[in-house]
């Protein structure tokens, strides 16, 4: 069976927060099964050789699919989508669009907003660095506003694994406030929250899930 490496405890700040909550909602969407390896990220599960054999970052998420052994939230995404038929279109074109999208949001999207909430985490909040990464993201965020408008989902007209991503780079409705001065970013990030199979992916992973 598919093995899902994701966290069974981790710090109070990240708890709902992590990664492996993509891979986890990408599976419940697609009905393939699965199990957790829970990891535990204060007791340093990540760094153990047995770990970092899978993994050389020490990073989460990771899978093992009977051996073949993928890591980073997007390649594992698109691994699955390419595995199960779904969350991704057949044709060239279509999954040209969802391989856009997913890209942008872990490049263009999620990096600017990152790169801000670390800096203000570790004492740079109202530093002209932290200004310009908060101008930046902002910017990408208003330009993500008016390509949603009009459209239900960022890459096709169905849901993809493309949605996954940048709902959760979004926040997945954990915090609103990134994105609560564009209306058709919200109602986005509202309506993918609002399937059974985030709801589902959420609860099992807060019953989980210890906070360190």
């Amino acid at each position: 069976m598919l093995k899902v490496y994701g966290f069974s405890r981790v710090n109070k700040m990240a708890r709902g927060k992590t990664r492996d909550l993509r891979v986890l909602w990408a599976l419940e969407e697609m009905g393939l099964p699965y199990e957790v390896v829970g990891m535990d990220h204060p007791q340093h599960d990540l760094d153990t050789p047995a770990y970092r054999a899978l993994n050389p970052f020490g990073q989460i998420p990771a899978i093992d699919d009977d051996g073949v052994v993928v890591t980073e939230s997007g390649a594992i995404l698109l691994y699955l989508a390419r595995k199960s038929g779904k969350l991704m279109p057949r044709d060239l074109a279509g999954e040209a669009q969802v391989l856009r999208w997913c890209v942008a949001a872990l490049n263009t999207i999620e990096v600017p907003i990152l790169t801000a909430w670390f800096v203000d985490l570790n004492g740079g909040k109202g530093t002209q660095g932290s200004d310009a990464l908060h101008q930046w993201g902002d910017m990408r965020l208003k330009q993500l506003d008016g390509w949603l408008a009009g459209r239900e989902f960022v890459a096709t007209d169905a849901f993809t694994v493309a949605d996954i991503l940048m709902t959760h780079v979004l926040g997945a409705g954990t915090d609103e406030s990134v994105v609560k001065d564009h209306p058709n970013v919200l109602a986005f990030q509202r309506r993918c929250i609002a399937r059974p199979a985030w709801k589902k992916t959420f609860d099992a992973y807060c019953d989980r899930v210890e906070a360190a």
